[in-house]
């Protein structure tokens, strides 16, 4: 029963995303040149060591420094580029969500005001859409750019050691499974959070309002108790989501670790046995280096969206309330 809501809901958050189709067109085409030039920093470096500095070439000095201010301004043009027309795609999309739930919650019947706690409604508005938002805009991001970042440069890796490339990225099967088990963890974790910040939202709304009569049965002591008790609730949610992000990034440093240490010794015996130039190995491992940050972040990138995931669900619960409320105040 669950699986098919989701797939409806998750066409319902592109369709928010591809309103925009041309905004993100040009986001990808800034992405694109950002993965390339990445890719393209890290060939540079053979030619650089080979022709200039081991042989001595003056005039392929002037041109690879010529090259490498090119690069470096195509680079931050583009990044500037991809990083504004997402943002402002990320801005529209939250107000979109917000009219939509606002405009959405206004039609309702009032049993279901009776039923729902006002905290909880206004949580759903500003921090559940805040987080979609986040999600979006990080997966959108994230994902295209360091995709293709980590296709640019893996074709500079192969171009250059390709035997020495198989054996680099035979690390990354065993950061899989952890990062999914974690992901989900989070998923889990971030629901109950978001949860218990919508019942704190309630409980501040329900306290402020009704201050006056708090005041005159000096419950004070107690309200506070209570708030109390709300803050040790978030606070142990948010303790065991930390550590479950915490862990994502280390285990990738990890095995980025492992996989740069073999790269070291096996590309250095080769260098000392003439098999590869000085200029091939040093752009390998430069590119395997900058490798490992784009895989890294996709990690982190699976933790945004199963955070993402959690407040989408949470949103809908709301935005799908209308029919079976109507349904039962209006049985026929």
């Amino acid at each position: 029963m669950k699986k098919p809501i989701l797939n409806e809901r998750s066409k319902k958050l592109l369709l928010l995303v591809k309103e925009s189709w041309f905004l993100l067109f040009l986001s990808i085409c800034c992405l694109l040149l950002v993965a390339g030039t990445t890719a393209l920093m890290a060939y540079l470096i053979k030619p650089v060591l080979d022709d200039v500095f081991v042989q001595k070439n003056y005039a392929k000095l002037m041109y690879l420094t010529f090259a490498v201010i090119i690069v470096a301004l195509i680079k931050g043009v583009a990044s500037y580029g991809e990083e504004y027309i997402l943002g402002y795609i990320g801005q529209k999309i939250i107000k979109q969500f917000r009219d939509s739930l606002y405009d959405h919650i206004q039609d309702l019947p009032l049993a279901y005001f009776h039923k729902e706690k006002t905290g909880v409604l206004m949580s759903r508005i500003t921090n559940d859409v805040n987080v979609v938002k986040n999600m979006l805009t990080s997966a959108v991001t994230g994902s295209i750019k360091d995709v293709f970042t980590v296709i640019g440069l893996t074709v500079v890796i192969f171009y250059q050691i390709p035997k020495l490339a198989i054996f680099a990225f035979l690390v990354l099967p065993f950061a899989y499974y952890p990062i999914v088990a974690i992901g989900r963890r989070i998923r889990r974790v971030s629901r109950g959070c978001q949860e218990a910040m919508a019942d704190m939202t309630a409980f501040l709304h329900e306290t402020f309002a009704g201050n006056k009569i708090v005041k005159a049965f000096r419950r004070e002591q107690y309200e506070k108790e209570r708030f109390f008790k709300q803050t040790r609730k978030i606070f142990k949610f948010e303790v065991k989501e930390i550590k479950a992000k915490s862990i994502s990034s280390p285990l990738m440093e990890f095995l980025g670790g492992l996989g740069g240490a073999f790269t070291i010794w096996y590309g250095g015996t080769a260098v000392i046995s003439g098999a590869y130039t000085a200029g091939t190995f040093m752009s390998f491992l430069a590119a395997v280096m900058m490798l490992y940050g784009p895989i890294k972040n996709l990690s982190k990138l699976n933790n945004a969206v199963q955070k993402g995931l959690s407040a989408t669900d949470r949103i809908f619960d709301v935005l799908e309330q209308r029919s079976s409320i109507v349904e039962k105040d209006n049985p026929i």
